[in-house]
């Protein structure tokens, strides 16, 4: 399917439009230079389309939450944020010049990188967690890499979750990488979902393809779909992949949510051991002693309130 031409760019005081850098189901992003500090910065525009009062209100609580947790180094960093004088939202946030986008399927990636990147992703996803911020969209397109190299965690779903503000659906997320309870649509997002997409991109990053795509066969959204509510990914056809591996990303890809690590803070640790096994040093998990003294005993992350209660088995929707 072509993509959406991106919309004009709205006028913003202080700062010049550079170009269009891509577009997405409910936003836009583009590259301005800001003048005052003289700096490259990426902008995104919710679309017209998508801007209501409820939507506002969305979109600057949740803009908020993202200032906060985007000091982590594995989270891109946001500037500021603002309503334009044509009256959409926007994001000023740090412009990446690259990213994995596609490109895992062109190029090999080592599974040290992968796991290096799967620790940070995870250490990211556990700090916004313990801040009550679901990503709701994690995939390969969404890990960015700054100018330095080092891979960050990008689009927080503020658009998915203003977009959904009023029709109570997910909406806007991307099925090679959602969870069963995400395609059935029993939740819009919950820290098991996250971990279920996290995997998927590693296995993705690792696979060269998403975990449910088959040589040869059908792909479209909805087999693809019909396949994960199953839950048997493909095996990934790669020697240097341990088992150890192998069996993490499985059952972090399992369609019962409480099979998954229990949190993102597990799953990073998951990933240290198999470093640890290919005696590759092991990449630091960051998260913030002021939350981490704040957890409970174990580290796991707990989101009273704001996501349902990972202890609770999962059902379908209409069974008892």
């Amino acid at each position: 399917m072509a993509r959406r031409i991106p919309t004009e760019p709205p006028v913003l005081n202080g700062f010049s439009f550079v170009r269009a850098l891509g577009s997405g189901g409910f936003a836009d992003v583009f590259l301005y230079e800001q003048d005052l500090p003289r700096r490259q910065v990426a902008v995104k525009v919710l679309l017209s389309d998508a801007v209501n009062p409820r939507a506002t209100q969305m979109f600057v609580a949740e803009s908020r939450l993202m200032a906060h947790v985007s000091t982590h180094p594995a989270i891109l960093t946001v500037f500021d944020a603002g309503v334009a004088a044509d009256g959409r939202l926007y994001l000023v946030m740090e412009y990446c010049p690259s990213g994995y986008g596609d490109t895992y399927r062109t190029t090999r990636i080592s599974v040290p990188e992968v796991l290096r990147t799967g620790v940070r992703m995870a250490s990211a996803l556990e700090t916004a967690h313990r801040s009550n911020v679901l990503h709701r969209d994690l995939k390969p397109a969404n890990i960015l890499f700054t100018t330095y190299g080092h891979t960050v965690l990008s689009d927080f779903g503020i658009a998915a979750t203003v977009a959904a503000s009023d029709r109570g659906d997910a909406q806007g997320l991307s099925v090679p990488w959602s969870a069963p309870e995400i395609i059935s649509q029993d939740t819009t997002g919950t820290v098991a979902t996250d971990i279920f997409s996290l995997a998927a991109t590693l296995y993705s990053l690792l696979a060269q393809r998403t975990p449910f795509e088959r040589a040869g066969r059908e792909n479209t959204p909805g087999v693809i779909a019909g396949r994960i509510l199953k839950g048997k990914p493909a095996d990934i056809d790669r020697v240097d992949v341990p088992d150890s591996l192998r069996q993490l990303l499985t059952r972090s890809l399992s369609p019962d949510p409480l099979t998954r690590p229990l949190s993102a803070l597990a799953l990073a640790r998951d990933l240290q051991a198999v470093e640890a096994e290919l005696g590759i040093a092991q990449t630091q998990i960051d998260v913030p002693v002021y939350l981490d003294a704040l957890a409970p005993s174990g580290g796991e992350t707990q989101l009273a309130d704001v996501v349902p209660d990972r202890r609770r088995p999962w059902r379908r929707r209409g069974r008892a």
